[in-house]
């Protein structure tokens, strides 16, 4: 985590200096201690530090400077951050001002000038003030970070594909701005940007605005383009069969590439939990076995491309041709396709505008969360609805399983069965 943000602001070079100084020898080891000449330089600082997810312990601003006073600019920055400790420096003209500040800007303290010597004027106030906030600190989440509303199509998509390839993030809803203070003043501190959604916002600072998933994988460091034109062994397809292809085949020395449209795992990947599979006598999701077997295949030297497409197959003597999305063109002694199924899809009209906004086909485990206290409606009768019915049933209100056959028996593992039969809130 980064060391949180002592930030002094003074109109004065040479008091800004000094407060500096004093600041820096006294908890430079501990904190950051950063500095603005103004009201609204601090501003866009705090601004930055906010999109950041830096935290800010401390502000201490001068009270008068042109433009925005002390007041003023300690009054706008608690909007941004409303757990920092908040400080005027005053004179001694300006006391019934300062205090007024208090009552009325909820500043938590007042200092005089000049305040030397610092370890008996300046430092016990300050040394109060962030042991306060240092008792009801939580440190700040550090990863990646998606702004976006709940039932856009756009903002699903790119959730589903970090949970899929197996990057952490951290999801925001702006919708909920008006009850969550750290949300408004997450998106008042990014002013027009947080317009522009899905928005995803980097621990370096960087931030893409509905960005396509490419430049997604770019950014995370996502391998997406070929090292290499020329292959022993090329497959499509990064579901299980594929990956377990790429294993083989890499185990016994074949230099092998393999190339999936979204992410490794396939469908299996979408699974929130597979007990029937060989070797994992307790179960696993799908997720974890996508992870073990990108593991696997990436320590036999695989070569992963995703998210990749191949759009082209060709022969040439001996050889195989495969043409991909980007417009590269590898070749190969061998060609395995392993592109699985699709899902089936429900021939409803409207139901298209729906999907990824209410509407999910692989059982939606990204939504999961969000589904606490709803009703959630799963059709279809097979193992992988069972899955999702059981995944929802942690956190929805009830679980609705709409089935056209007559019973789940001929198309639903027994052990699914009996699972369901015993979860007081799914309905069949």
């Amino acid at each position: 985590m980064p060391k949180p943000v002592l930030l002094t602001v003074d109109d004065d070079p040479e008091v800004l200096r000094a407060i500096e100084r004093d600041l820096r020898s006294r908890y430079s080891n501990r904190y950051r201690v950063m500095r603005a000449n103004s009201g609204s330089a601090a501003l866009d600082t705090l601004r930055e530090l906010k999109a950041r997810n830096n935290p800010v312990a401390l502000l201490l601003a001068d009270q008068r400077m042109p433009q925005m006073d002390g007041v003023g600019f300690l009054s706008e920055a608690m909007e941004m951050h409303p757990l920092a400790k908040r400080a005027l420096l005053t004179a001694y003209a300006d006391t019934s001002a300062a205090i007024d500040a208090i009552n009325e800007a909820r500043v938590h303290y007042y200092l005089m000038k000049p305040w030397d010597p610092p370890e008996e004027k300046l430092f016990p106030a300050l040394d109060d003030l962030l042991h306060d906030w240092t008792a009801t600190f939580r440190p700040p989440y550090e990863g990646i970070r998606v702004l976006g509303t709940r039932w856009s199509t756009r903002s699903y998509e790119l959730r589903d594909f970090l949970a899929r390839n197996q990057v952490p993030y951290q999801w925001i809803d702006v919708e909920l701005s008006q009850s969550d203070p750290e949300v408004r003043s997450l998106v008042a501190s990014l002013g027009p940007e947080a317009e522009t959604l899905p928005l995803i916002l980097f621990p370096d600072g960087a931030r893409l605005a509905e960005p396509p998933l490419p430049a997604v994988a770019d950014k995370i460091g996502l391998r997406t383009h070929t090292q290499t034109s020329f292959y022993d062994l090329a497959i499509v397809g990064g579901g299980p069969a594929g990956l377990a292809a790429a294993v083989y085949g890499a185990s016994e020395g074949l230099h092998t590439v393999m190339i999936e449209r979204e992410a490794p795992g396939g469908q299996a990947g979408l699974s929130s939990r597979i007990e029937n599979y060989l070797g994992f006598p307790s179960g696993l999701s799908g997720n974890d076995l996508a992870r073990r077997a990108v593991a696997q295949a990436r320590r036999f030297g695989v070569e992963i491309l995703a998210p990749q497409e191949a759009v082209g197959i060709r022969a040439e003597g001996p050889y195989r041709f495969l043409k991909l999305a980007d417009g590269f063109e590898i070749s190969c002694h061998a060609l395995l396709l392993a592109m699985g199924v699709q899902w089936r899809t429900l021939d409803i009209p409207g139901i298209e505008r729906l999907q990824g906004a209410g509407v999910y086909y692989g059982g939606g485990t990204s939504e999961a969360l969000a589904c606490k206290g709803e009703t959630v409606y799963i059709i279809g009768g097979a193992n992988s609805a069972g899955q999702a019915a059981m995944h929802f049933s942690k956190f929805a209100e009830k679980v609705v399983m709409l089935v056209r056959g007559i019973s789940l028996a001929s198309t639903m593992s027994h052990y699914l069965i009996e699972q369901i039969e015993k979860t007081s809130n799914i309905e069949v």
